[in-house]
């Protein structure tokens, strides 16, 4: 039996979650793209609505880093294709990308575009809404779970707390050419908020930490690198700004955190390995 059809017949057996049979889910039209959040890599973690539209879509054009759990629980029908962009490695480009949903959906198709995280956080949904508006092909956004925070609350790292900080910063790691963000203020962002969230910033932390430092970022301040975010393979490296120079083969997907907040991981660390046996999530 396959794992979806088993999943649900464990759920209707027990009473939990039969509901959501009934609901009045918004209608996936033919001829439509959603672009929907797949959440930071536990498959438990995409919402109803992603769910849905899994059940729901004759094409999901998904990531990389999205769940081959999560894959699974498409419908039978749909045809799966792999869009995924890694670093360093040969990629598909994002106007093919972008083009081939647009091609779908005029064939009358469900598109479901499934990202990592959340399709506006660093995942370019927002390129390929605009391009979707430029052609006339409907759309949903999906919201999804940001590794920026879903992630690191699974490392036991909030991103707020009152008794730290009242503000975060957002960061990606590299721009549209593979290298350190040029258009980035970082002698601004040094200083701007106490904790800063960098996204795909692994290949770079050593150049960046450098940019901070020398901008007057405390090298003593905290630093925590959380890769493989909710997987039970999930990994963190705790250290400091100043140490982050000298780091090296760090392990990949990875969110990096900087500032006081990773102090209270030695207190929330609550994913421990027992609870990793569960594959959702």
């Amino acid at each position: 039996m396959p794992m979806l059809d088993r999943l649900k017949s464990l759920l209707r057996l027990h009473g939990r979650f039969a509901a959501l049979d009934d609901l009045d889910f918004p209608c996936f039209e033919p001829g439509s793209v959603w672009l929907v959040g797949a959440g930071p890599g536990a498959p438990g973690l995409i919402s109803l609505l992603g769910y849905h539209a899994l059940r729901e879509a004759d094409v999901v054009v998904h990531d990389a880093l999205v769940s081959q759990k999560l894959i699974a629980m498409a419908a039978p029908r749909a045809e799966i294709v792999f869009a995924g962009k890694r670093g360093g490695k040969p990629s598909p480009q994002q106007a093919d990308i972008t083009i081939r949903l647009i091609d779908y959906a005029r064939q009358g198709k469900r598109v479901l575009r499934l990202k990592g995280g959340d399709p506006f956080m660093f995942g370019r949904g927002g390129e390929e809404a605009l391009a979707l508006v430029a052609a006339g092909i409907p759309f949903r956004i999906v919201p999804g779970i940001s590794s920026g925070l879903g992630g690191l609350a699974y490392a036991g790292i909030p991103v707020t707390h009152r008794d730290t900080n009242q503000a975060v910063l957002f960061l990606t790691g590299h721009d549209e050419t593979g290298g350190v963000p040029q258009a980035v203020d970082w002698a601004a962002v040094a200083h701007a908020a106490p904790v800063i969230v960098m996204f795909m910033a692994v290949k770079h932390l050593p150049s960046i930490a450098e940019k901070l430092l020398a901008a007057g970022r405390d090298p003593a301040d905290r630093l925590a690198i959380v890769s493989q975010v909710t997987l039970p393979e999930q990994r963190v490296v705790e250290t400091t700004l100043g140490e982050a120079r000298a780091l090296a083969d760090l392990p990949t997907p990875a969110i990096v955190v900087l500032g006081p907040v990773s102090a209270y991981r030695a207190v929330l660390d609550w994913y421990v390995p027992v609870l990793r046996e569960n594959g959702i999530g």
